[in-house]
């Protein structure tokens, strides 16, 4: 007898399809008028026309086996983020923000009441559940415009009067963080400028320059310097002093900030292709219009400690005394140490210093990036703040932070570790109404946040999101003030590790000064003996004169970077 081979239910739907044209093919023969016969005819044959195409292409295996039908499958993971999102994640489940924070940045920003019936959501028993101790004696602040001054510190007498920092920063201890245009929108970037100009707050322009719509309402600026020398460069990509002079001396560029590293992607350069280089981008960095806009990986300007030190000194001068530092994620510590002996073989120190934590995320990066290089803030942060007090230069230096910062209870912690001040970039990005969908680096940013396109740029209104901006400044901020009079404060900076209290176990919690590493004024000066690990491991490795290490170190350099041992 011969085999029936049995028809694939597989292809069921893509043979209803076929039926159903000739069902409606038919009805059309038999009666021409009947508009629903036409428009099942132009369905059907759509439908009937993929299943063929599935069948005949070569990529999806799944469209091969399952034709038409087989889309649904891609359907549903096209969406799967936003159902994630709306209907399944809990409020504390965070990816990389909770739905709670992000409802607390989204009331702030409004101006809604963001306070919260019933008691926490959090589970107080976990481990890893922090807490700052209250005083039985609160204090009684006038004002929440928490501010520091960043520069004009005292210098050694011999110091060159012409690297000096003349023009000392008045800063709010929140702030704007890193973002460039380019990678904002300009409708975004002038909804930050003018928040921060009505908050009193400053605004760091990312490696992309000062564009002209950082301009436009006169907020402060943090004029970043990154390694392609956006807006101080010369044709080949170098360095000029004569460019960087002009930008710098303008009176609303408060600071200069060289950037080494950014926590998204810490050692990795980085290229804005060429048609993304449009006529604005290109005036804002100086390149040309339509050519492929290099950020590479490294600076050309200098290639050693002692020469960092010494460009710092140069654009200190050259910007008219104001203050100059540089941001950076740690990586290897003795290169970060390399730094300091620079600081201290030279005589020459940074204004300011800002430690980027690996979990931060503005700039899209490879995923070993985001999820695997450079440090973490909190060790980044502690090993930078204790290493200054050890060499005692951390009186002379300012320290700013950034990563996932949002709450005030998360400025206060970062305060308690050591940081004089914190900056905020997806936080103020959901103040402008970001909704963290995750596109930014598609050009299809729902919001008109982070796109070029003048369309979806039209749906952020500038007047409308500065204000929002403002008022999340300006709320977290209160909270900030409550948290320090709670804690019976004057002020943030007086906040240490001693009044941080984290859950190790269910029956244990210690205060985070006993967890984490605290180095004494001038320590590292003497004798390593008694010192931290990662000292005594690493800072004999580390030289003024290179990046590289002294030598190669002992069998296993790696089992002293435990920072909270």
């Amino acid at each position: 007898m011969p085999t029936i081979i049995p028809f694939p239910a597989r292809y069921s739907a893509f043979a209803l399809c076929v039926a159903s044209l000739v069902a409606c093919l038919a009805f059309v023969l038999v009666s021409p008028h009947l508009w629903l016969a036409w428009v099942g005819v132009v369905v059907f044959a759509v439908l009937s026309g993929t299943g063929v195409h599935d069948l005949r292409q070569t990529r999806h295996a799944i469209l091969r086996n399952y034709p038409v039908i087989g889309h649904l499958r891609f359907l549903l993971e096209f969406i799967r983020p936003e159902m994630r999102q709306y209907f399944i994640e809990s409020d504390s489940e965070a990816a990389p923000f909770s739905r709670a924070q992000r409802s607390l940045v989204y009331q702030r920003a409004k101006g809604d009441p963001d306070n919260r019936p019933f008691g926490t959501q959090l589970d107080v028993t976990a481990a890893g559940y922090e807490w700052i101790n209250h005083s039985m004696q609160p204090t009684k602040l006038a004002n929440h415009d928490f501010r520091i001054v960043i520069g004009g510190t005292p210098q050694p007498a011999d110091t060159n009067p012409a690297q000096v920092c003349t023009q000392p920063y008045s800063a709010s201890v929140f702030n704007i963080s890193a973002m460039s245009f380019g990678a904002l929108s300009a409708n975004a970037i002038l909804a930050l400028n003018q928040g921060a100009k009505m908050g009193g707050f400053a605004h760091d322009t990312g490696e992309g320059s000062i564009s002209q719509h950082h301009r436009v309402h006169g907020g402060d600026l943090i004029w970043e310097i990154g390694s392609g020398y956006f807006g101080c460069r010369n044709d080949d990509g170098t360095f000029s002093e004569e460019r960087f002079t002009a930008n710098a001396r303008d009176p609303q560029v408060k600071m200069i900030e060289i950037k080494l590293s950014q926590g998204a992607k810490p050692g990795h350069g980085g290229v804005l292709p060429a048609p993304k280089v449009t006529p604005e981008i290109a005036a804002a960095r100086g390149v040309p219009v339509g050519v492929d806009c290099i950020s590479p990986a490294s600076h050309s300007a200098f290639s050693t400690p002692t020469e960092m030190m010494h460009f710092v000194a140069r654009l200190r001068e050259l910007s008219g005394g104001k203050p100059t530092g540089f941001k950076f994620c740690l990586g290897h510590p003795w290169e970060w140490f390399g730094i300091v002996k620079a600081m201290q073989a030279t005589g020459i120190t940074p204004d300011f210093i800002v430690v980027d934590g690996a979990e931060g995320g503005t700039g899209a990066a490879p995923v070993e990036f985001s999820d695997h290089v450079g440090a973490p803030l909190q060790e980044g942060l502690l090993l930078v703040h204790n290493t200054l007090v050890g060499v005692n230069l951390r009186h002379r230096i300012k320290i700013g932070c950034a990563a996932k910062v949002i709450t005030a209870f998360d400025v206060a912690r970062m305060m308690a570790l050591g940081a004089d001040w914190c900056n905020a970039a997806r936080g103020f990005m959901m103040a402008l109404g970001c909704i963290q969908a995750q596109s930014c680096h598609t050009g299809h940013c729902p919001t008109g946040v982070t796109t070029q396109d003048p369309l979806r740029q039209q749906a952020l209104v500038v007047p409308t999101k500065a204000d929002r901006v403002r008022n999340f400044h300006r709320s977290t901020l209160h909270a900030l003030q409550e948290l320090v009079q709670a804690a019976g404060l004057d002020h943030p900076q007086q906040i240490t590790a001693h009044h941080i209290v984290r859950r190790i176990s269910d029956t244990e919690v210690r205060l985070l000064s006993n967890l984490v590493m605290q180095v004494q004024p001038g320590a590292l000066l003497g004798p390593l003996d008694a010192q931290h690990n990662v000292f005594r491991t690493y800072w004999p490795l580390a030289s003024a004169e290179s990046f590289q290490p002294v030598t190669q170190g002992p069998q296993g350099l790696v089992t002293g970077f435990a920072m909270a041992a």
